[in-house]
This record gives C-alpha cells, structure tokens and sequence, in this order.
C-alpha cells in the first residue's frame, strides 16, 4: 500500500489483510507520529479478543488501486493492518501456504439478478 504524505512524498508500506478489522488501516503509533498523520479523535475500539481500548484516529491519504483516498487511520498495534472498509467492492485472494500470494483486485463482476426467480 502507498501511504501520501501530503506535500511531502510517498512511503510504501507493507500491510497484514485482517478480515476481522471492520476499519480501514491501523499503523503503529510510532509510524503514525513520523508520519505526522493529522489527529482527528479519540475512540475505544473493541478487539477480537472482546476488550476494549483507547485508540487515536488520524487522517491519512493512500493510493489505492491507483486512486487516491482520504481514509481514517487508527493508531494502535505493532503493525500496519488492512480492514475490510478498505476491501469494499474488491476481490480478495489468498494462497494459504508458505510464502503464498495475496492478492486484491477491484470486482469486474456488477451484482447480478437471477432472472429465474423473477418469475
């Protein structure tokens, strides 16, 4: 994923896909701060295990699928997940062995009506 750094330059950065994330990007903090990602507020955010925590929300510019986007940006965890907000309306494929692929491709498929059971 590539990070834009506004007026400044783009970092690339090396994501996790976590289908149990219902948000868009966390980063650590520590990446959030050198970054200098704008704050926007405070949240407790529940986690998988059901505890809860404080977390800071940012505002972050990514270039995904070639196109640029405003998205918020949780800061928390040791490394930068990818939830499925920003998944949306894209295919995601994974290869479940080692040193397997992950790929996510924009949806080609428009949502289909199956014109048998208008009858």
């Amino acid at each position: 994923m590539v990070l834009r750094v506004e007026g400044c330059f783009d970092v690339e950065i090396e994501c996790v896909v976590d289908t149990g994330f219902e948000g868009f990007l966390t980063l650590p903090p520590s990446l959030v701060a050198d970054l200098g990602l704008p704050y926007i507020v405070e949240i407790t955010a529940n986690l998988a295990d059901d505890s809860t925590v404080a977390t800071n929300v940012h505002e972050a510019t990514i270039v995904w699928n070639g196109i640029q986007r405003q998205i918020v940006v949780l800061g928390m965890g040791r490394r930068p997940l990818i939830g499925t907000a920003l998944l949306e309306d894209y295919h995601l494929s994974i290869d479940f062995c080692e040193g397997g692929t992950v790929l996510v491709m924009a949806s080609c498929s428009p949502k289909q009506t199956n014109i048998n059971s208008l009858n």
